[in-house]
């Protein structure tokens, strides 16, 4: 007995000192592992006479007992220890004042491309898109463009072969193409996206954005275009009411073709739309030239169709008071900063599309 309680002084004094976790494992170890102490004197069980044998075995479980017990508790000091150690080195300063955050703005011209896709899509109107390099047969021979036809030149589109047959597409109507080739009527789509054309000033650029619309169904005229686009102008510019007129024109891929003008006011150097006795030509429209259906495979006897085109970033310009084209495409972040949109603010319909 006396041997074992000379060994539990001892441990129980190494156990009382500041320990680490390594130190701690070192004295488990010696008590308890496969040569420890604790562990060698349970073997003398066996070379002890059976009277002594019962108390031995006695004080020897009640000093492991306790020696255990004294590591557990040991082994919890040591671990609140560090984490205590590790809450007050990793502790925050909330005192320190809130770094700022600068969250960016949606660019005017994918805000506008949100707003008409929201628009359209309220009147059945799916959106599709397609290739900016476009092939010469999808922009120009398919839509009725005559070789002779000034838009062909080289000083208005933007060729990438010498044989022109590869180009920047000048307009998202190829879209429209591409749409019927692949499918069956009716088609009622419509297809923003980049276009290009040579040619800059403070309302022009050689790249801008388009939205071209589409409806192919059978029995469709004038009056479903006029009614689809008096709603859409309604809708955009968030006005009750409009003033609307078309104006005969022409183009190759419509007939009749009209270009489209709307009322409007000036009120203190801000445009007004839809008062005033000023007209303002927003957009170019007609019906589908049969010509065209014929080459899409859409017989032209029993489905007709209207198209319509619109510039992107001129109704932007109209809407959001921005009085230069150039500065869409300057990339300057306190522009966009003053004419962006929240991220969040999501265009709708039932919302509204601008806040």
């Amino acid at each position: 007995m006396s041997d074992i309680k000379k060994i539990k002084d001892e441990y129980l004094g190494k156990l009382s000192n500041d320990l680490t976790l390594e130190s701690l494992n070192q004295i488990k170890n010696e008590l308890f592992g496969k040569n420890g102490v604790i562990s060698n004197l349970f073997k003398k069980l066996n070379s002890l006479p059976l009277d002594e044998k019962k108390k031995f075995a006695f004080d020897l479980n009640f000093i492991k007992d306790e020696l255990q017990e004294k590591i557990n508790n040991k082994l919890r000091e040591i671990e609140i220890k560090e984490i205590n150690s590790k809450l007050k080195n990793e502790k925050v300063d909330i005192t320190l004042p809130v770094r700022n955050i600068h969250q960016g703005k949606i660019h005017p011209v994918s805000q506008v491309i949100d707003e008409i896709s929201s628009i359209f899509s309220e009147i059945g109107f799916s959106v599709e898109d397609g290739p900016d390099v476009e092939d010469e047969h999808y922009n120009f021979t398919a839509l009725n463009t005559p070789d002779n036809h000034p838009a062909r030149d080289m000083h208005d589109t933007f060729y990438l072969d010498n044989n022109k047959k590869l180009l920047l597409r000048t307009h998202t109507s190829p879209v429209q193409v591409r749409t019927m080739l692949k499918g069956k009527p009716p088609f009622k789509i419509i297809a923003p996206g980049r276009t290009y054309r040579s040619d800059s000033d403070q309302t022009h650029s050689p790249m801008f954005h388009q939205v071209e619309g589409l409806h192919i169904d059978k029995n469709i005229n004038m009056g479903h275009l006029k009614g689809c686009l008096n709603y859409f102008i309604k809708e955009f510019f968030e006005v009750d009411k409009i003033q609307m007129r078309f104006r005969p024109s022409h183009f190759p891929f419509t007939e009749p073709s009209a270009e489209v003008d709307i009322g409007y006011k000036l009120k203190d150097g801000k445009i007004i739309i839809g008062e005033g006795d000023k007209w303002l030509e927003i957009l170019g429209c007609g019906m589908v030239h049969p010509n065209v259906l014929k080459n899409v495979n859409v017989n032209p006897d029993k489905y007709q169709g209207y198209a319509f085109g619109i510039g992107i970033d001129r109704l932007g310009m109209l809407k959001y008071g921005i009085n230069d084209l150039r500065a869409f495409f300057e990339t300057d972040y306190r522009w966009l900063n003053h004419f962006g949109f929240d991220p969040l603010d999501v265009p709708s319909n039932y919302r509204g599309l601008s806040r």
